[in-house]
């Protein structure tokens, strides 16, 4: 069974490598969970300061710490 690490509705950052394609800023919600890719848990995303979505694998996201 596969393991995910964050739920529905969670709050959490992105975090991407150094000279790779940047999203909006700020916060985003988790819409659901997607299917692994074979390698890692993906996730919809929804931007908190623009409303746009994305899709994120999980080792670039960590839970938002108020």
């Amino acid at each position: 069974m596969i393991q995910y690490k964050f739920n529905a509705g969670q709050s959490v950052d992105l975090h991407f490598p150094k000279g790779s394609y940047q999203a909006a800023p700020g916060p985003y919600s988790v819409v659901r969970r997607l299917p692994s890719n074979g390698r890692e848990n993906l996730y919809r995303l929804k931007s908190d300061s623009d409303g746009h979505e994305r899709v994120a694998v999980e080792s670039e996201m960590s839970s938002r710490v108020l």
